[in-house]
């Protein structure tokens, strides 16, 4: 299983980003893909908040109630790819963000891209 993470970067608060999740090495398309981030100040794995989450149909989309309303998770089948849509972007959500996958009780992710937004 590969998940590679990109699209994070630095932007003025009021901001936007799209992150995008390619995936590998599984049967994507029958796959909860998910969304999370690195809760400030810790660095283990088991510290890590879910934003967003998405079945195969991409049908009633998961979203943590401080993203509600500004963040969009989407996926496609036939890129293998999830992404999330991030608008309104505020200083506490600059975090090390996750692409991840739970197949068979494990869960898998990704290296993270970082999004910090500052003015």
């Amino acid at each position: 299983v590969q998940l590679v993470e990109s699209g994070g970067g630095s932007v003025q608060p009021g901001g936007s980003l799209r992150l995008s999740c390619v995936a590998s090495g599984f049967i994507f398309h029958e796959h909860y893909m998910s969304w999370y981030r690195q809760i400030p100040g810790e660095e283990r794995e088991e510290e890590r908040e879910l934003v967003a989450g998405m079945n195969s149909d991409g049908i009633n989309p998961y979203y943590d109630h401080s993203v509600k309303g500004r963040f969009t998770i989407s996926r496609d089948n036939t890129k293998n790819t999830v992404y999330l849509q991030m608008s309104s972007l505020k200083p506490d959500d600059s975090s090390m963000y996750y692409c991840s996958v739970t197949i068979a009780e494990r869960i898998h992710w990704g290296q993270g891209t970082q999004v910090t937004v500052s003015s």
